[in-house]
Parts: C-alpha cells; structure tokens; sequence
C-alpha cells in the first residue's frame, strides 16, 4: 500500500510542472504565433516592466509590473496579442469575456 501511495505521489509531482495552471486556455498553432519577444516589446512600450514570460495553456503568460497597478500576471493571445486575462496577489483585474 504504501508503496503506490509513493508511485502516485511521484507521479503527480513529475506531471505538475507540465500542466499549465488552468486560468486560460489558448488554442493556437504553432505556427500561428507571433515570437513572445514582440510581445514583450510592445508591452514594453506601453510601461510594463517585464520580469518573465512563457507559454502556458497555449496563451502567452507573463509576469511584469505596471505603473498603476504594481505586480501582475497577465495572459495573451499569442496569435493577436490579445490580452485575456490580467490578476494581482490573487484579485483578478480583467478577465476577457
């Protein structure tokens, strides 16, 4: 018994980080993409300072700071640049639709 309970555990821990965290989904190929640099330029451009970005779930995730609000975590449309959904310390600020 309590060896399965290890091998399921261990299992769910080695698929973890593979799993994107469930906020927003994206369904876009690949070659659809726009390069996530661009995105960070432009989002650049408009005041965000941004300390990471990645994909998650399809969309373009990224960790930045903005001038009005402070820290967040914002999801994008790679395809449009489109932004999905915006959180801070858990408060959702702009959830598209």
């Amino acid at each position: 018994m309590r060896v399965m309970m290890m091998a399921a555990l261990a299992a769910t821990m080695m698929a973890g980080p593979a799993l994107a965290t469930g906020k927003i989904k994206c369904n876009v190929a690949k070659t659809d993409m726009k390069p996530i640099e661009t995105l960070k330029a432009e989002l650049t451009r408009q005041g965000w300072t941004v300390a990471k970005a990645k994909v998650d779930g399809g969309c373009y995730e990224v960790y930045g700071v903005l001038p009005e609000t402070g820290r967040v975590e914002a999801y994008f449309d790679p395809a449009t640049f489109e932004k999905l959904y915006v959180e801070q310390r858990g408060k959702v600020l702009f959830k598209k639709g």
